[in-house]
C-alpha cells in the first residue's frame, strides 16, 4: 500500500509499505479521509512530538473516515463495508480508569499514529490502518467523508466543556484559535454559553474566530485589554478554556477569570514546568482543571453534527491527496488563513 512515512524531521516520504494484517479483535480500515492533527505537525517539524521521540520511521495520522475492509475472526462489529470514525487512543479496558469510565487516563494507552510507544504505532496517512473493533464509531451515511475527520479533534473539545460542568449563560474565553480553540468555541456556544469570546495574537485566527460565531475577540497582547474584558464581563470571565499550550496564556488566565471561576487546560504546554500564581488560586478560590483527549464522547458528537447542532464544515480549509502529503503539512502551518487541512486517501464519488 501507499503510506506517508516520516523518516525524520521535515523528512516524510510517500512510500510502498506492507498493508496491515488486523490481528485478534481488530479490525482493517480502507482510509477515505485523515486530518493533520498539531501533533503530526510538531513530528513533522521538530522530528518528535515532547517527550515521544520515534524509535523508527512510522506513519502519522488518527483523525480518519474509513471504511470497514475487513475483520478479524469472531467481531462481529462494525460489520465489513460499515464506513466509521475512529478513537484512535485504544485504552486497554481492564485497569481502574478504564473500569471507571475514565479511560483517557489509561496508562496502557496505545495512540495511533504516535511515537508514545515503543516502537511507534503506525496511523492513518496510508491507504490501509488497523484498529480494535471497539474503537470504532459508525457514521451516518449522509455525513461527508470530511466531518467524520473532523470527529476526533471534536471529541477534544466536546470533553473540554464537559469537564467544565454546565457552561449555559456563562461568559466564556477561548485563549487560542486553532483548530482546538475554534471547536472548543463552537461548542460552548452550542452548550449554551454567552458571551463566547477568542482571544488570539494572531489577526487571521480571530477573524476565524468571528466566522465561527464569537460574540467577541481580543488580541491578548493589546495594552488595554483588562478594560476590554471588564467591558465585556465586569468582574472577569466565568469559564476560561486555554486551547493554545502558551505559558503566557495560561498566566493570563489567572488575571482573566473572575473570582470563583474556572480554568480548564487542554493545550499541550511541554515538558518544562510552568509557573502558576498559587495565592490567586486560593485567594479567588480559581478552580483549575485538565481535560486529555475524549473521554467517551464520539458518538455525541456524531449525533451533534447529524443533527446540525454543530456546524463544522467551515472548519475544513483544505484538502490535498496522499501523493502531495508533504506539501499539505507545510500548508498546515499557515495560522492566517488555514483551519484545517485533511488528506484524501481513498476517493469517493461523495468525498466532500
Amino acid at each position: 500500500m501507499l503510506a506517508g512515512v516520516l523518516h525524520g524531521a521535515k523528512d516524510l516520504r510517500i512510500e510502498h509499505v506492507a498493508s496491515p494484517v488486523p490481528g485478534p479483535g481488530m479490525v482493517l480500515l480502507r482510509v477515505r479521509r485523515v486530518g493533520i492533527c498539531g501533533s503530526d505537525m510538531h513530528y513533522f517539524e521538530h522530528g518528535c512530538c515532547g517527550a515521544f521521540v520515534p524509535t523508527r520511521p512510522f506513519i502519522m495520522g488518527h483523525e480518519l473516515t474509513a471504511d470497514v475492509a475487513a475483520v478479524a475472526d469472531g467481531v462481529t462489529a462494525p460489520a465489513v463495508g460499515a464506513r466509521v470514525t475512529v478513537n484512535p487512543a485504544r485504552a486497554c479496558g481492564f485497569c481502574d480508569y478504564c473500569k471507571a469510565g475514565r479511560g483517557n487516563l489509561c496508562r496502557k494507552t496505545i495512540m495511533l499514529g504516535s511515537a508514545s510507544t515503543t516502537p511507534p504505532t503506525d496511523g492513518a496517512f496510508a491507504e490501509y490502518v488497523t484498529v480494535r473493533a471497539d474503537q470504532c464509531h459508525v457514521l451516518p451515511p449522509l455525513m461527508a467523508d470530511g466531518l467524520g475527520a473532523m470527529m476526533e479533534p471534536f471529541a477534544v473539545a466536546l470533553h473540554a466543556v464537559k469537564r467544565a460542568g454546565s457552561v449555559a449563560g456563562k461568559r466564556v474565553l477561548v485563549t487560542g484559535g486553532g483548530p482546538i480553540g475554534l471547536l472548543v468555541l463552537i461548542t460552548a456556544r452550542a452548550f449554551g454559553a454567552t458571551p463566547v469570546t477568542l482571544s488570539d495574537v494572531v489577526a487571521g485566527r480571530r477573524e476565524s474566530a468571528l466566522g465561527c460565531g464569537a460574540d467577541a475577540v481580543l488580541d491578548p497582547a493589546a495594552a488595554d485589554l483588562a478594560e476590554q474584558v471588564r467591558e465585556l464581563t465586569g468582574d472577569g470571565f466565568d469559564v476560561i478554556f486555554e486551547a493554545s499550550g502558551a505559558p503566557p496564556a495560561l498566566r493570563q488566565a489567572f488575571d482573566l477569570v473572575r473570582p470563583g471561576g474556572m480554568i480548564v487546560q487542554i493545550g499541550t504546554l511541554g515538558t518544562a514546568d510552568v509557573p502558576l500564581p498559587a495565592n490567586q488560586l486560593m485567594a479567588r478560590e480559581i478552580r483549575f482543571v485538565g481535560s486529555f483527549r475524549y473521554g467517551n464522547v464520539f458518538d455525541e458528537a456524531i449525533r451533534l453534527v447529524e443533527t446540525g447542532r454543530v456546524d463544522l464544515e467551515p472548519l475544513v480549509s483544505e484538502v490535498f491527496p496522499l501523493a502531495n502529503l508533504p506539501e499539505a503539512m507545510r500548508r498546515a502551518f499557515a495560522k492566517d488563513d488555514v483551519i484545517k487541512v485533511q488528506i484524501e486517501v481513498n476517493p469517493t464519488p461523495d468525498s466532500i
